[in-house]
């Protein structure tokens, strides 16, 4: 008999709000936690930055009145080096787009993408039906 190890897995709906992105945010550490990778290491600290910017990106440019975003982390068992991160929102009409230039120094906004790129193996989207999008990205774990 062959043995089955499951993933490690944890889905939550929040409110497309600043304060669900921040919810994200600490949930996705208090999770890893749980996993085992504490709240100091490089894995917690680098998920927190690419949950805070996928979710902002969700909050900002992904709400519809009255849906929340999905947040959903996992770690397969056939692909034990990474975690998958995926903020699943409302608007697929609004796909991410990577800027191909660098922001001005002094702008407010821009460089969320650039930071997921920086942090992650590789990142992307997926339509969602029936009309929205999921935004993946998988980072390392070790």
């Amino acid at each position: 008999m062959k043995t089955q190890i499951s993933p490690l897995r944890f889905s939550q709906l929040l409110s497309s709000t600043p304060r669900g992105a921040r919810l994200a945010r600490l949930l996705t550490v208090q999770q890893l936690d749980a996993w085992g990778w504490p709240p100091a290491c490089t894995v917690s600290e680098s998920a927190a930055l690419v949950v805070a910017e996928l979710t902002a990106n969700a909050v900002t440019h992904g709400r519809a009145q009255g849906r929340g975003f999905r947040l959903t982390l996992t770690v397969q068992a056939s692909d034990a080096d990474t975690l998958r991160v995926e903020v699943t929102d409302a608007r697929g009409d609004r796909a991410p787009r990577p800027r191909t230039t660098a922001p001005e120094p002094v702008a407010e906004s821009g460089r969320g993408l650039l930071l997921v790129e920086a942090l992650t193996v590789s990142w992307g989207w997926e339509p969602w039906p029936p009309s929205g999008k999921t935004v993946w990205a998988r980072l390392p774990l070790s």
